[in-house]
């Protein structure tokens, strides 16, 4: 089977909401262009992450509903490790990696709540967070080696959709340069941006830039409900 990511297929077969056909429908043909590459990737006998059920999961979050975005990079390169949302893991994953870690460092720094048992971030999409990549699928094993596929074509026409709704909040939190690099295309939405959580450089500028907080507050001055950002020990919520 030719492998797709035509809109209407995958909002067919629930992998994406349908809400999110139409503000894509811009990217097709650089979805197409992607589509092409991986599954050249795929018939060279490449692995490719994540699983193609989960490359365009974070569009399960109804368009309407997303109130915040976080932007990352590309999705994680180890095996077992990337889902299709940005940052997070499988609830089954033990060892973290390390830029979650970081991550979850800074969220008890911030708000004072419980280390989590699980890198599950689904909770946060459930809200209306989108965890969303610049990039949203890599080689096993080399980060930031899907870059220029096309994949920058599709990440910047959802942004764009969400910075042009109409009497919708939108909080951006950009992590690293990549991320950064999208403010141009957010002039509507409410940016928070910091270094990458990365290892190399969580010390930079991420470690106590408290994102979570001032998501909140800025949720709270727009007129809208805060994120509950504490995370229970539990299963994937889609």
């Amino acid at each position: 089977m030719t492998f797709t990511l035509n809109l209407e297929e995958l909002a067919g077969q629930g992998l994406i909401d349908p809400s999110w056909v139409e503000p894509l429908n811009p990217a097709q043909e650089s979805l197409d262009l992607v589509a092409e590459f991986i599954e050249q990737e795929l018939v060279a006998g490449r692995q490719v992450f994540p699983q193609q059920q989960n490359i365009l999961r974070a569009f399960k979050v109804p368009f309407g509903h997303i109130k915040v975005v976080i932007v990352g990079q590309d999705p994680y390169p180890t095996p077992g490790d990337a889902v299709g949302l940005s940052f997070s893991v499988a609830p089954e994953r033990s060892q973290l990696p390390r830029s979650l870690k970081n991550i979850f460092k800074e969220l008890q720094s911030d708000l004072d709540v419980e280390q989590p048992s699980s890198g599950d971030l689904s909770p946060w999409a459930t809200q209306g967070v989108l965890l969303l990549n610049r990039v949203l699928t890599v080689h096993s094993g080399e980060a930031g080696s899907h870059r220029g596929i096309g994949w920058e074509q599709v990440t910047e026409q959802a942004l764009r959709a969400l910075n042009g709704r109409e009497g919708k909040p939108l909080v951006a939190v950009l992590w690293g340069n990549d991320a950064i690099a999208s403010k141009d295309f957010l002039s509507n939405a409410v940016v928070i941006e910091s270094a990458h959580p990365s290892p190399l450089s969580a010390s930079r500028g991420f470690f106590g830039s408290r994102p979570f907080s001032r998501v909140n507050k800025a949720l709270t001055e727009l007129g809208h409900d805060p994120i509950d950002w504490a995370l229970p020990s539990q299963s994937a919520l889609f």
